[in-house]
């Protein structure tokens, strides 16, 4: 008789795996979550089952958040190193015998198809979470040269495969740590305003480099394309600057209001390309218009300042760096699909996060938003 009331029944215990959630951070996610399934029921409605696959991606996310969420921070810092280890040695032997499609090699067959570089997204900011909290309260130079280290080598590898928009969501995610780590800003000026007049150089010698075929030193010929196509969409527009173009017809078609739920004209005789997956954007902008994009970039912005805010009131250094630059993924991923589909941005494949299709994708903001509820959960616990 003594376990029957030591020992709480399924139905008492479920209270205890909720407790602790976080209500503003899951109703964001509720709303973006519906905004998607809304969009994708209007563009994907002649690709035969996108809209029910999408769902049930959304369900699978929202079963590895729940999963992940259960996860103490602790417990997932000595995941930090083991799965760092695993992603960098599943990118080298991409390098090695990958399988290569459309020109790169980023997948590795192993009984099924993987994209280790998916595995990257959140074993970098694990890991460099990690090494900063082992080195709390006496950091040095050289712990952010190692730091750096740690970062470029899997970005170089993506890079090589080749998969820019990859690259960057890590590149970010790794910067989102050293920075909050208290990388100064003086350090941090140099690259950015090199950056900066490399881009008004480009901008200016844009006629003459792109016209001429130049070839620019440490980009492989798409990305120089994607650049000049940037820049200057207009010089093929039945081709290379054919996204571009159908992209921001799609955006400024809409107008204030927009065409209505499923009379986006531009979506529904397929001139927009990849309505379904990176270019939703302009889907989702033709048929809610400027008010409806306002209101997905308030989600989109409420999402991110509650994930700093969690990031804020995280008990430990670990947790405050991951939870810092798991929101910093969320924005990159909203930023540069947004920016790209805009034409102000070259398109690097990165989808809107909750919006696009894709199964991998949906995924990694599943195991990313369960690991910002775990860290708002620990904080909750700790203090009730």
């Amino acid at each position: 008789m003594a376990n029957r009331f030591d020992t709480p029944s399924l139905w008492h215990r479920m209270p205890l795996w909720f407790r602790g959630f976080d209500g503003p951070l899951a109703f964001a996610v509720f709303v973006l979550a519906c905004a998607g399934l809304l969009t994708m029921y209007s563009s994907g409605y002649d690709h035969g089952t996108r809209f029910e696959d999408h769902a049930r991606n959304m369900l699978i996310a929202g079963f590895i958040m729940f999963f992940v969420a259960q996860i103490p921070p602790q417990r997932l810092m000595a995941l930090a190193v083991p799965l760092y280890v695993l992603g960098v040695t599943l990118l080298i032997a991409v390098a090695v015998f990958g399988v290569t499609k459309k020109g790169a090699r980023r997948w590795l067959n192993v009984g099924v198809t993987i994209q280790p570089s998916e595995i990257l997204k959140i074993a970098m900011p694990l890991m460099l979470a990690w090494w900063f909290q082992k080195r709390e309260g006496q950091l040095r130079p050289l712990d952010f040269s190692v730091a750096a280290a740690l970062l470029l080598v899997p970005v170089a590898l993506i890079v090589k495969q080749p998969d820019l928009g990859t690259a960057v969501l890590v590149l970010a995610a790794g910067i989102g740590v050293i920075f909050f780590a208290g990388l100064s800003w003086k350090l941090m000026l140099p690259p950015l305003l090199l950056g900066l007049v490399g881009v008004g150089l480009l901008v200016w010698f844009e006629p003459q480099v792109c016209a001429q075929g130049v070839r620019w030193p440490l980009m492989h010929d798409y990305q120089q394309q994607r650049i000049c196509t940037l820049l200057d969409p207009g010089r093929d527009p039945l081709g290379k600057g054919f996204h571009i173009i159908q992209g921001m017809i799609g955006i400024g078609s809409g107008g204030v209001l927009g065409k209505g739920f499923m009379q986006g004209t531009q979506t529904h005789l397929e001139f927009i390309p990849e309505r379904t997956t990176d270019f939703i954007f302009a889907s989702f902008s033709e048929e809610f218009g400027l008010i409806g994009n306002l209101l997905l970039i308030s989600g989109f912005i409420f999402l991110v300042l509650r994930g700093l805010s969690i990031a804020l009131e995280a008990p430990t250094l670990f947790a405050r760096l991951l939870a810092g630059s798991i929101t910093l993924i969320f924005f990159t991923y909203a930023f540069v699909n947004m920016g790209m589909v805009s034409g102000i941005l070259p398109v690097v494949g990165v989808p809107l996060p909750f919006i696009s299709y894709g199964g991998t994708a949906m995924v990694t903001l599943g195991m990313g938003l369960g690991i910002l509820m775990s860290i708002a959960r620990s904080k909750r616990l700790v203090q009730s």
